[in-house]
Formats: structure tokens, C-alpha cells, sequence
């Protein structure tokens, strides 16, 4: 699977992805206390939708298009969309955030980010984006590579995203080795963790990889737009969360539902919360 994302800002696995990332950025800044952001596959952070490449999948209009545009949307994506709206002045949809971009407009005086990309050029983009914002900072490198040096962080709080691209046919297990070096050194930390549902069986090894290493308070998030066996292409996508059910659980229960009615491409579509771990 190659994931290049100007073809794919602002789609269903996107709305997922950051309507959970909201929430858990939202819940951790209610504590006055620093807090340290790892962003380890950001992007550039700003997506052109009037770019050739998202005017010709057009699926951000299957996506965000479709929640910006619903009469009626649950309390629980208001965080998200609010963060929607900053970054497109004058009620139109010209421009899709990444998440170190939604992630830096979040920061406090007292926190911090590290976004990472691995390709120069992104890397160079990104800091253009970041700039603005004195608590962000740009790691150009291996976003893994950022998980053995950064953490722990000095703050003992911390938020972890790890999106991968899957640009490798390795990337599930790379991820899983990532993922459980970083539990390891910050057992404490709160991780989001991005998959794609192309392979059932390569995200069963995930969670399978999760519970075996005894990860505590373990959840996964999913959302199908259509029935994987009825079309090719991403049908659905994940967030596994770790150490972030206090925050997650009823929010995703509200909005999980809504987005597999709202986002639906076809019959099979749905939502799905799993606890693999206890807390």
C-alpha cells in the first residue's frame, strides 16, 4: 500500500483519525501540567483541496464534505470541526489540516511538539507550516527513530501519535516493534496509533502484538465506510489507543456511529470499540 496523502486529506480515515485526536488533545490539556507531543509521520501539515490530486480522488468530498455539510452533527466531533473552521475562514472548504498543524494550534505556553517526517522535501514544508508556532518544532528522520530518542520526555506527560504512511510492505511490523519500544521506555504515555483495514489479517497481528506484550488499557476504534469484500481500495481504517479510554470510549461510542451512518459508500458499513487490555 502506498498512502500519498494529498490524494487522500480529508477522507473518511481522516475524520477518524482526528475526531479521536481531538478529543484526547482536549481532555489532557484540562490539567495545567507541561505536556510533550510526538507527532512521528506528520506530513506537510496543510493539505491544498483544490490540488490536483485531491480534485482528482475527490474523496474529501466523501469525507469531511459530508460531516461539514449534515444539519444535524453530534456534540462529540464539535472539537474537531471547530478546528475544521479555523483553518478555512469564510465558511468554505478550500483547505484540510494534518495533524501536527491541528496539534500545534493547540499548544500552550507550557507545552511542547516534535513532528517528524522522513522525506526532506515534507520535512521542509512542514517547518514552513510550524513556523508560527514557538512550541513546535520539525525533526527531519525516521519518525521510529524519533520514539528512542525523545522518549521518555522530560515532562512524564505525553501524547504519541504514530501514523505511518505504509509505503513498505513491512510497515505493520515495523510499527508493532516501534510501538512496543516506546511503551516500553514511557509506559505512562497516551498513544494513538493510525492502520489502514486493507490486510484484516496484518491488524489482528497488531493487536495480537499489543496484548502479548502487556500493553494496559488497550482500545481499538473502527470505522468501515463500505464492505471491504464489495469494492478494492481502503473500505475502512483504525486508531488503536493505549492508556486513553477515560478519554476516548464515550466520545468514539457517540461519534463512531454516526460517521459509519453519515460517511456509508455502500451495505457494511459500521463502527466497531474493542478493549484488548485492561487498565
Amino acid at each position: 500500500m502506498n498512502y500519498r496523502h494529498g490524494f487522500h486529506a480529508g477522507n473518511h480515515a481522516d475524520v477518524l483519525k482526528h475526531v479521536a485526536l481531538m478529543t484526547l488533545i482536549n481532555y489532557l490539556q484540562t490539567k495545567d501540567k507541561p505536556l510533550f507531543i510526538l507527532d512521528t509521520h506528520a506530513g506537510p501539515g496543510r493539505y491544498d483541496l483544490a490540488s490536483p490530486e485531491a480534485q482528482k480522488s475527490g474523496e474529501y468530498r466523501h469525507g469531511i464534505g459530508r460531516i461539514l455539510g449534515a444539519a444535524e452533527v453530534p456534540e462529540a466531533l464539535k472539537p474537531y470541526l471547530d478546528a475544521l473552521r479555523a483553518e478555512n475562514q469564510g465558511g468554505g472548504l478550500t483547505a484540510y489540516p494534518g495533524s501536527p498543524l491541528l496539534l500545534a494550534r493547540k499548544l500552550r505556553p507550557q507545552d511542547r511538539l516534535i513532528a517528524c517526517d522522513l522525506h526532506p522535501k515534507e520535512a521542509e514544508i512542514l517547518a514552513e507550516t510550524l513556523y508560527p508556532f514557538p512550541g513546535a518544532r520539525v525533526r527531519a528522520g525516521d519518525g521510529y527513530a524519533a520514539v528512542k530518542a525523545l522518549l521518555p520526555p522530560p515532562e512524564r506527560r505525553g501524547l504519541v501519535l504514530i501514523d505511518p504512511p505504509f509505503e513498505k510492505t513491512t510497515e505493520f511490523a515495523d510499527l508493532a516493534k516501534a510501538l512496543r519500544e516506546a511503551w516500553k521506555r514511557f509506559p505512562v504515555g497516551v498513544y494513538l496509533v493510525w492502520y489502514p483495514l486493507k490486510d484484516r489479517a496484518a491488524a489482528n497481528a497488531l493487536h495480537a502484538d499489543v496484548v502479548a506484550a502487556g500493553m494496559k488499557d488497550a482500545t481499538t476504534y473502527e470505522l468501515y465506510v463500505r464492505d471491504p469484500a464489495a469494492s478494492p481500495g481502503m473500505a475502512g481504517s483504525g486508531v488503536l489507543a493505549i492508556n486513553a479510554s477515560y478519554a476516548l470510549d464515550s466520545v468514539m461510542r457517540t461519534a463512531g456511529p454516526y460517521l459509519a451512518k453519515q460517511l456509508a459508500q455502500g451495505p457494511g458499513a459500521r463502527f466497531t470499540a474493542a478493549r484488548l487490555t485492561a487498565e
